[in-house]
């Protein structure tokens, strides 16, 4: 029975979503049903993880649940904020106007959703791969590759910063190129749920999946302590632009490792990890011996 939902847990899973995502669509409420949608995928992963994990150790507390709930909170608030106080809106009603752009209104929904991956993957990929190669972005991105385990809790552990410089000049891109809201919210809605299904402890097996899709197995590799697997896969939906510039990598004679995380240190509190990005040394220094002096 395991063996059979391991190979079909991924695809089902993100069938079901994007179906009850069509559903919403279908009767005007899209944000709704992804809600739902977000809700009942998040319930499945949680008792798969715990029914059939990809690494055991990982199930272990690591201290970091709360630290990861308030990264999610506090990044995707701060976004949704200057989304909508920062001009979206108004460029979303400018867009309305089918004249705005270059975008292709007169495609198929599904041909537009499938051309807005792409297109914003690519400032994606460069964004994120800026955010590992250039030291000061990494000061932010690291707080998200801190963990040492990878489960649901942790998908949106992210410095708001980290999620700031990503999300909204993506989203800014998609309606400048006059891509329709519907088109945004669907983009929206997919990236949400392969970054969840990216992040689970779910033993799957996902065959010619890793070549198209960011997958659990893939983004484990890219949270490698090793440089030479850490700075790979970096799409976020799908893996065309690593393909291209020869950043996609996938071992098949070996598991991702188990043993994640960074090589410097990163203070165990949500407040502090939230400072550390602008901390001078001596600051740094002095919150992790305080970290390190016993309790």
């Amino acid at each position: 029975m395991k063996e059979l939902i391991s190979c079909i847990a991924w695809p089902g899973l993100m069938v079901l979503c994007m179906a009850t995502m069509a559903y919403g669509f279908a009767h005007g409420h899209p944000v709704l049903y992804f809600n739902v949608a977000y809700v009942v995928l998040i319930v499945t992963l949680f008792f798969l993880e715990r029914w059939m994990p990809h690494e055991r150790q990982w199930t272990k507390p690591d201290g970091q649940t709360l630290a990861n709930i308030l990264h999610t909170l506090s990044s995707k608030g701060t976004a949704q904020l200057l989304l909508q106080f920062g001009g979206i809106v108004e460029l979303t009603e400018l867009m309305e106007d089918p004249v705005q752009g270059i975008w292709p209104r007169g495609w198929p929904l599904a041909a537009q959703v499938g051309l807005a991956v792409v297109v914003a993957e690519f400032p994606l990929y460069w964004v994120h791969r800026l955010g590992h190669e250039w030291p000061f972005l990494w000061r932010f991105h690291a707080v998200h590759h801190s963990v040492t385990k990878l489960w649901i809790v942790n998908t949106g552990r992210f410095h708001f910063v980290d999620s700031l410089y990503k999300i909204v000049p993506i989203v800014v891109l998609l309606l400048t190129l006059g891509a329709p809201p519907a088109v945004v919210v669907w983009f929206s809605a997919i990236t949400g749920f392969i970054g969840m299904l990216t992040h689970c402890n779910v033993e799957m097996r996902l065959g010619p999946l890793s070549k198209v899709f960011n997958t659990p197995e893939l983004h484990r590799w890219h949270h490698s302590k090793e440089v030479r697997e850490l700075n790979r896969n970096y799409c976020e939906n799908v893996m065309v632009w690593d393909l291209v510039f020869g950043t996609y990598f996938r071992a098949s004679h070996r598991r991702p490792p188990a043993d994640i995380g960074i090589r410097e240190f990163m203070p165990p509190r949500f407040i502090h990890q939230l400072m550390w990005p602008f901390l001078t040394d001596k600051g740094k220094q002095r919150i992790e011996a305080g970290c390190l002096l016993p309790s």
